[in-house]
C-alpha cells in the first residue's frame, strides 16, 4: 500500500475521517489520546460502546476516564523542599517578579490544512535571513525585520507595527511562549524558531529590564507546583511509550516529538 493510502490508525480505530488531513503534530495528539482512551475501555473505566473520537474531539466521559487513568496508573511524588531548593537556585531567573522583555516577531501561522513541512521551512529561511542580518553591520537590520514582518507574518503586528509586540511581561503572552522569552540573557535576533499554539515565530529581543527576583521562601509554592508539573509530563512520556509498544499504530510517527500531550 502507498504510504498517502495508510489510513492513520491506533489498533484499527481510525484517526482521521475520509479526505481530512490532519498535520503531524495534530496526528500524534490523538494517536497518544486513542492509546489512553483504549486503555481506559480496557481497564473498566470506560464504556466500550464509547464512540471513537471524531475529528479528534472525543466524548465527555471519554475524558473524565481517562483522567481516572492517569491518577491511578501515574505515581507522582511530592516534591520535597530540598529538591525546590535545588530547582530554584539553578533557575531563580524564571521566577523573578516585573521582568519584561521588548520584542517582536514575525508569525508563520498554523492552520487547518496548512502544509506544515513548507511553513516550517519558510519559517526557517525567514529565521536564517534575519539572523544574518542582525549580526551585520551595515545599519539596516532594523528596517529589514520591519519588512519581512509586514510581508510575512500573519500577525497583525506585522503591518501595523514591524512586527513589534511592545514590552511585555510573562503574563500578557501564552505561557510557551513565554518560556522561550523570560528568564533568559539573550538579545537580538532568538537563533531558534519558538513554537507556540498560534504556529512558529520568528523573535527578535530588543531589551530586556531583569525585574527583582524574590526570595525562595516567596514562591515555594510555583516552584513546587513546576516539579510536579515536570514529574507529570516525565510519567505520562512513560506511561504512552509503555502503551504504544502494545499497540498496533499505523500512519503516525510518535517517536518524531516528546508526548505533545505533555508540551
Amino acid at each position: 500500500m502507498d504510504p498517502v493510502d495508510i489510513i492513520p490508525s491506533v489498533n484499527g480505530v481510525a484517526l482521521s475521517a475520509a479526505g481530512e488531513q490532519p498535520d503531524a503534530v495534530a496526528l500524534r495528539q490523538r494517536a497518544c489520546t486513542e492509546l489512553l482512551r483504549q486503555a481506559a475501555i480496557a481497564q473498566g473505566l470506560l464504556d466500550a460502546a464509547d464512540p471513537p473520537p471524531q475529528a479528534g474531539v472525543g466524548s465527555e466521559a471519554a475524558s473524565a476516564a481517562i483522567e481516572a487513568l492517569l491518577e491511578r496508573a501515574l505515581q507522582l511524588p511530592e516534591p520535597g523542599d530540598e529538591a525546590c531548593r535545588r530547582h530554584h537556585a539553578a533557575n531563580a531567573a524564571r521566577y523573578a517578579v516585573g521582568e519584561r522583555v521588548h520584542a517582536r516577531h514575525v508569525l508563520f501561522a498554523v492552520t487547518p490544512g496548512v502544509d506544515v513541512a513548507a511553513l516550517r521551512g519558510r519559517a526557517e529561511a525567514c529565521l536564517i535571513d534575519l539572523r544574518a542580518r542582525d549580526r551585520s553591520a551595515d545599519g539596516a537590520a532594523a528596517g529589514h525585520f520591519a519588512r519581512a514582518a509586514a510581508e510575512l507574518s500573519n500577525c497583525p503586528s506585522g503591518a501595523a507595527a514591524g512586527g513589534d509586540l511592545g514590552w511585555l511581561e510573562a503574563g500578557d503572552c501564552a505561557p510557551e511562549f513565554a518560556r522561550e522569552l523570560f528568564g533568559r540573557p539573550e538579545i537580538g535576533v532568538l537563533p531558534r524558531l519558538v513554537h507556540s499554539r498560534f504556529g512558529l515565530h520568528v523573535v527578535e529581543v530588543l531589551a530586556r529590564e531583569p525585574g527583582r527576583q524574590p526570595p525562595y521562601e516567596a514562591v515555594a509554592a510555583a516552584v513546587a507546583q513546576q516539579l510536579r508539573q515536570q514529574a507529570f509530563a516525565t510519567a505520562l512520556r512513560q506511561y504512552l511509550q509503555l502503551l504504544a509498544a502494545d499497540a498496533a499504530i499505523e500512519g503516525v510517527d510518535l517517536d518524531a516529538a516528546d508526548s505533545p500531550l505533555v508540551q
